[in-house]
């Protein structure tokens, strides 16, 4: 990936083997479809997006794709059993890409962080 100066998702999207792009790609799609108003941005030279403040972050890696925010307390309380088995910061939830991607965590997360911009926090 040497490529560093990305301008939309889909520059950092294709820096990267298929099997990721398709990760990538339905991280996207869950935000879009339950934050249809969601602005997709670069931020930090990775996929953003924008929603009442940023909503949310991803990134990919050679073992994960990281979901990233500065996560509330609650978020973290909320999803404390689902995020057990994961790497977790108060920033960062890894998801293995030996794995199946999480989806339905990913969506529950995604709907949280929404609810918590709507509301300012």
């Amino acid at each position: 990936m040497a490529k560093t100066d990305y301008k939309t998702i889909d520059e950092y999207h294709n820096a990267f083997p298929a099997e990721v792009q398709e990760r990538m790609q339905a991280i996207r799609n869950i935000i879009h479809k339950l934050v249809p108003k969601a602005e997709e941005v670069i931020s930090y030279q990775i996929p953003a997006f924008k929603y009442h403040g940023f909503l949310i972050y991803y990134s990919a890696y050679a073992k994960h794709i990281t979901l990233s925010s500065p996560w509330s307390q609650a978020l973290l309380q909320a999803f404390d059993a689902d995020l057990k088995k994961m790497k977790v910061s108060k920033s960062a939830i890894q998801l293995p890409n030996n794995e199946p991607l999480p989806t339905d965590l990913v969506k529950r997360i995604v709907a949280f962080r929404k609810k918590e911009n709507e509301a300012g926090k």
